[in-house]
């Protein structure tokens, strides 16, 4: 009889028990792209005359993100 009401004590935790509370914010983290292109020491302004950049966006283009509007840009898309 007592391993009969552990059993029942066990089936009674059946679902999910962080439904219905809000998700954890997602950190704030940089991109692949964000990285690299601090550690070359560019701006905004100057990505797209970086030849260093450019290599890296080419080789990395379906890997990691990277602003549409660079690739437009130097018309890798």
């Amino acid at each position: 009889m007592l391993g009969m009401t552990k059993l029942s004590a066990t089936c009674n935790k059946r679902g999910n028990p962080e439904w219905g509370k809000p998700p954890e914010p997602i950190p704030d983290t940089p991109t692949e792209f964000e990285l690299h292109a601090r550690k070359l020491g560019l701006t905004k302004q100057t990505f797209a005359a970086s030849a260093e950049l450019r290599t890296w966006c080419e080789y990395n283009k379906d890997r990691c993100y990277i602003p549409e509007w660079l690739l437009a840009e130097w018309e890798i898309i």
